[in-house]
């Protein structure tokens, strides 16, 4: 374990005896707070001002979905956006077709914001929230938005099969 034995006492830990190596658990629960935090409010604020919809149609669904997809992929695994994760990342090679491989560093906060930020299924779900948020604040303009990253993702699978029919037939 990394901890250091000076003054730690295991019976105010709730943590301890978790793991053999060292997690980021705080660091998880203060994400984990702060994602419900931001949703709880704005699911209040959206149903006091009285913007909360009835329901969620199929095709916001759908089109979030793909939209979330592609955007939790750009923000965590994209070359360009690298400048993001880098204060809570190390480069650790590419990963093709734009994408790099980089693994979280640091302690506490820091590596629990950088496993956060390079795992495109723990992104997501912040992304999701997002789009959600939109859906209810600017419909009009989260559907655009989210038709944006729906078309690169439909983009990057037709670059994927053309490079892939280009393999096979040379």
């Amino acid at each position: 374990m990394l901890r250091s034995t000076a003054g730690y006492r295991p019976d105010v830990d709730p943590f301890a005896g978790h793991a053999d190596r060292y997690r980021p658990l705080g660091g998880y629960v203060a994400l984990m707070a702060a994602f419900n935090a931001l949703a709880a409010a704005g699911l209040v604020a959206a149903g006091r001002s009285g913007r909360l919809p009835e329901g969620v149609g199929a095709r916001d669904v759908a089109l979030g979905a793909v939209a979330t997809f592609k955007l939790s992929r750009l923000i965590s695994r994209d070359r360009v956006t690298s400048g993001l994760r880098a204060p809570f990342t190390r480069f650790q090679d590419d990963a093709g077709h734009g994408e790099v491989e980089e693994a979280a560093r640091g302690t506490g906060l820091q590596l629990a914001v950088g496993e956060l930020l390079v795992c495109p299924n723990c992104v997501g779900q912040w992304v999701a929230g997002a789009f959600t948020a939109g859906f209810v604040a600017s419909p009009r303009a989260t559907r655009v938005v989210a038709a944006m990253f729906a078309m690169h993702a439909g983009a990057d699978a037709l670059q994927l099969a053309y490079a892939a029919a280009m393999q096979r037939s040379g």
